[in-house]
């Protein structure tokens, strides 16, 4: 029997092959499967790897998403927060076809009513 490898045990914080992951292997799978008729086959370590890129670039989006919502005063992140943060971030550019304009300026009109309000008290 084959044993898993030294990323499995990496990557997933120490979890083993067959253990629990925050994002579901089996989907990813069928995504990497969808992505070209040229993939056939896929090795058991590969969408942990991905599960695991996945989890960072959540984690990165939302921190990011999570700054432009307190910029709004706000303590719950909206679309707009993270389109925001798609556009004011390089490394983001690629997503930048996903987000409408209306949905930053959207966020920018909510910041300027905040600040509206604070000045007239």
């Amino acid at each position: 029997m084959r044993q898993a490898g030294a990323y499995s045990g990496i990557l997933s914080g120490g979890i083993s092959k067959t253990g629990p992951h925050s994002l579901p292997l089996a989907r990813i799978k069928k995504i990497m499967k969808k992505s070209s008729d040229d993939v056939k086959m896929i090795s058991g370590e590969a969408p942990i790897i991905f599960s695991k890129a996945c989890e960072l670039f959540i984690e990165e989006l939302t921190k990011r998403a999570w700054i432009m919502t307190m910029q709004g005063k706000r303590r719950t992140i909206h679309k707009e927060d993270v389109a925001s943060a798609v556009i004011a971030t390089d490394i983001f550019d690629f997503l930048v076809n996903l987000v409408t304009e209306s949905d930053v300026a959207d966020n920018k009109s909510e910041v300027n009513e905040d600040s509206q309000v604070i000045m007239e008290t």
